[in-house]
């Protein structure tokens, strides 16, 4: 399962993945408006355990991520 640690901002967010098989760990910036924080989310292999620190920006985040496991988004 992959791990992602996720300092969130307005307009991106600097995330940290840890694949828990191989170890390997990633770190990026994922940029909201471009749609690309959506895209990288909804590419992801399978399933993710994503925390987050507490932000007035959590209901955004859980929304982007429950519509990527949407069907016909």
């Amino acid at each position: 399962m992959l791990i992602i640690g996720c300092d969130f901002h307005s307009r991106f967010q600097q995330i940290a993945m840890l694949d828990g098989q191989t170890g390997e760990v990633i770190e990026r910036r994922l940029e909201h408006a471009t749609g690309e924080a959506r895209a990288f989310y909804a590419a992801l292999p399978g399933r993710a355990r994503v925390g987050m620190e507490a932000t007035g920006y959590a209901q955004w985040f859980e929304a982007l991520l429950g519509g990527v496991e949407s069907p016909g988004e």
